[in-house]
């Protein structure tokens, strides 16, 4: 399975899988890693365009919150099968009120508040110093942006993303918090995926599309049994919906974007001067740490 296009979705992947939205499938496998079983694999064929496919919650329903995905195993994976190129989409709470729920965003930067996670291949050796001065790949951002921009939906072009431990939502002060320090979006889901990625000399970049308003932002009563307990109304609900259903399309556009790109970034020699000192070499399953 060598394919060098992927996706890896977030919230409500499930349902696009079960759906068959995704195109025509013609593979679907778990891959042992050195960090246990990755979450199935899928190969899909849209047209002439083959990607393959990842459920980061899983497959059946939202059945692994965010601290408990194996992340490591997930991106190893796809390094296995080829993969130079990963999109990624989640669904984030809004701390800046300039965004509104149900739109997308192709976030340009990131804050890790994340406390317990492994967030490295690189283990107990002596590599791993990568600069971060463009956490995401921007050729990977430029497609994303041109697809939502040209598919007409709301959109924003650049973003900073908090990524928290979870699974538990953030306190009104931890938002007033993160407000201060610079953030506009709360998640839970984009760290460590883009340090792995990138550890791989793997392209990665994120477009969210915006599922509430984070704690204390806007008012909202509490109502039991319901989806965020009523940080979410039916209406946003419905935009929500309507942003998931638009995720193939946009997938597929800039998926088709990057097809028509060479890999120009910095993404695939973030390992270069390691490998220029001898202390690595092009087998990249030689650079990983103990698990």
């Amino acid at each position: 399975m060598k394919v060098s296009l992927a996706v890896i979705g977030g919230s409500g992947a499930y349902r696009l899988l079960a759906d068959n939205h995704l195109g025509k499938e013609s593979d679907c496998r778990t891959l042992k890693t050195p960090f246990g079983p990755s979450a199935p694999i899928h190969r899909f064929v849209a047209d002439d365009l083959e990607f393959l496919f990842l459920s980061r919650h899983g497959e059946t329903d939202y059945s692994i919150t965010a601290p408990f995905v194996n992340y490591r195993a997930n991106i190893y994976a796809l390094k296995e099968c080829g993969v130079e190129r990963i999109l990624s989409w989640s669904g984030p709470g809004i701390i800046n009120t300039a965004f509104k729920p149900g739109e997308f965003v192709v976030p340009h930067d990131l804050i890790d508040e994340t406390r317990s996670r492994e967030t490295t291949f690189f283990k107990d050796t002596g590599i791993g110093f990568i600069r971060q001065d463009q956490p995401f790949c921007p050729e990977m951002r430029w497609a994303l942006h041109e697809s939502v921009h040209h598919s007409g939906v709301a959109h924003h072009e650049e973003a900073v993303y908090v990524c928290t431990e979870g699974p538990r939502l953030e306190s009104p002060a931890e938002i007033r918090k993160l407000r201060i320090i610079g953030g506009d979006l709360v998640g839970m889901t984009l760290i460590p995926e883009t340090f792995l990625a990138r550890e791989l000399e793997m392209c990665y970049a994120p477009v969210c599309y915006l599922t509430n308003y984070a704690e204390g932002v806007v008012p909202r009563k509490f109502q039991k049994g319901q989806l965020f307990e009523g940080m979410q109304t039916e209406a946003e609900r419905v935009l929500v919906e309507e942003s998931i259903s638009k995720f193939p399309a946009l997938l597929g556009n800039a998926f088709l974007a990057l097809r028509e790109m060479d890999r120009a970034c910095h993404c695939q020699d973030a390992m270069r001067r390691y490998k220029d000192k001898g202390m690595i070499g092009d087998d990249w399953h030689r650079w990983i740490g103990p698990p």
